[in-house]
């Protein structure tokens, strides 16, 4: 199979596939990480929501003294971005025999919470406050551990939604022209894509709209996920099954 098919598998599961509707959700949220992110990084002072990688790396170079860093910022994100992984093992543990049922639950406490921020958003002026930025960040940060979280235990191959480095580490070191396998090369662009989408479209957004307009549709995205998910889980699949 090449890349094409299976990206095309990937956005059109047939039926009877292992991960089903997960793969085209779990490839929007990808792109809503892209979003957010971009809000937060531009906006909030060089924090990411979602990334937290990113985030500890920061905050080893404002421990050094580095300018334009707060070590305080960094750890707020990592300490929010854990409380919602956590929330999202509880809804994990209820949910632990349907992961359609988990991906629903996951998408409506993650829509509320960007939900929340959005309305922040659209209260506050520009140029951020301090208590505004972290009024935005926090619920953000939850938001997406959620997210890492649900996608973790759903636990679909190159879809985790958030981090991508092993996802091009992937593509680069697996290449068929280089003698490699060449799976999932497919479902790793598009990944990849939708993450740079996101990232393009938040940073567009918020840089000649408002930071209230990327946030809208953060949670736009997640609420048709959501619904979508509600949907497809209607009816019995293999699918669901963890």
């Amino acid at each position: 199979m090449n890349a094409l098919e299976e990206a095309v598998r990937t956005l059109r599961p047939p039926p009877g596939d292992r991960h089903g509707p997960l793969m085209p959700l779990l490839v929007l949220l990808t792109c809503l990480t892209g979003v957010v992110d971009a809000v937060s990084y531009l906006k909030f002072g060089h924090v990411f929501v979602a990334n937290m990688t990113g985030n500890l790396v920061f905050l080893g170079f404002a421990l050094a003294g580095a300018g334009g860093l707060s070590a305080i910022t960094s750890l707020v994100a990592i300490a929010s971005f854990v409380v919602g992984a956590a929330l999202s093992g509880y809804l994990g543990g209820r949910n632990a025999n349907h992961r359609g049922r988990l991906l629903r639950a996951a998408c409506i406490v993650q829509f509320a919470l960007i939900l929340a921020a959005t309305i922040v958003a659209l209260a506050v002026d520009e140029p951020l406050n301090s208590a505004s930025r972290y009024a935005l960040l926090v619920p953000l940060a939850l938001a997406m551990g959620v997210q890492n979280a649900a996608a973790q235990r759903l636990a679909v191959p190159e879809l985790t939604t958030t981090v991508l480095t092993r996802t091009i580490t992937g593509l680069a070191s697996e290449a068929s022209f280089l003698g490699g396998p060449g799976s999932k090369a497919g479902r790793r662009l598009l990944a990849v894509g939708a993450m740079l989408l996101g990232a393009l479209a938040g940073a567009a957004l918020v840089l000649k709209v408002s930071i209230a307009a990327p946030l809208a549709l953060a949670a736009a995205i997640v609420l048709a996920v959501a619904i979508a998910a509600h949907v497809v889980s209607r009816t019995p699949a293999a699918w669901l099954e963890p």
